[in-house]
């Protein structure tokens, strides 16, 4: 008799992994920046942006905070920047889903397996997200750092928050999917028992099995025949040995 625990929720990344809006991301954030006198072309500039991409999958406003630190007033400009600047691409440019997604939405649901979002936007423009996406059909939750009590990635809050509102009795009946190291580590700090990265976003494999990825996809359309196999033992490539 197999020992494998059944998934019973799964809980996704956004960007990088479901959506690809990595460069819309990456502007918002250059934006943000530069409006607090850090402009391209400068070491400063350069600095922040390395730090963008190291925090990417924690909540805006703490990446804001590492940039500024000491600077309340500053961060929190940036952030409204920010999300104003994303928000506005999202009404001009629309968002497009990663090739597959739709089709893995449809079958883990169709498996029974609950569905959440989890990311590092603010409420407001995690709405926004969502009304663009029409995925209302398709999920069964959609979790900011708010709704957990404040604290996103690493933490990992969003992940309990969904166990507890979806009713799922075991921590290792869960299965965390995302794009940076950040969603790997909220993975394992939760306890799921599949924590996949997928190589369709900002952070290499590298980065990835560091934050303590259990599994690396190439794209979230292999993550079916992950989660709904009766084989989940740990492994590091979706490509063929040899």
């Amino acid at each position: 008799m197999s020992d494998v625990v059944p998934i019973k929720l799964a809980c996704l990344d956004l960007a990088g992994t479901t959506v690809g809006d990595i460069a819309m991301v990456e502007r918002a954030f250059a934006e943000a920046i530069a409006t607090q006198g850090i402009v391209p072309g400068t070491g400063a500039y350069a600095r922040a942006m390395v730090h963008v991409h190291r925090s990417r999958g924690c909540p805006k406003i703490d990446v804001f905070r590492g940039i500024f630190p000491d600077n309340e007033v500053q961060a929190q400009a940036a952030n409204l920047t920010f999300e104003r600047s994303y928000e506005g691409a999202l009404e001009r440019a629309g968002l497009v889903a990663m090739p597959g997604v739709i089709e893995v939405l449809d079958k883990l649901r169709g498996s029974g397996i609950r569905l959440a979002l989890i990311t590092g936007f603010s409420r407001t423009t995690l709405s926004r997200v969502l009304s663009v996406l029409g995925w209302d059909d398709k999920i069964d939750l959609a979790i900011s750092p708010e709704d957990a009590g404040g604290r996103g990635r690493p933490w990992p809050d969003m992940v309990l928050h969904a166990v507890l509102r979806l009713g799922i009795e075991d921590v290792h009946q869960v299965a965390v999917i995302g794009d940076s190291e950040s969603d790997m580590l909220c993975g394992r700090r939760s306890g799921a028992s599949i924590v996949a990265g997928v190589l369709t976003g900002v952070h290499s494999r590298e980065r990835l099995l560091k934050g303590g990825a259990t599994h690396i996809l190439d794209s979230i359309a292999d993550l079916p025949s992950l989660i709904l196999s009766d084989d989940v033992a740990p492994h590091h490539t979706t490509a063929p040995a040899g």
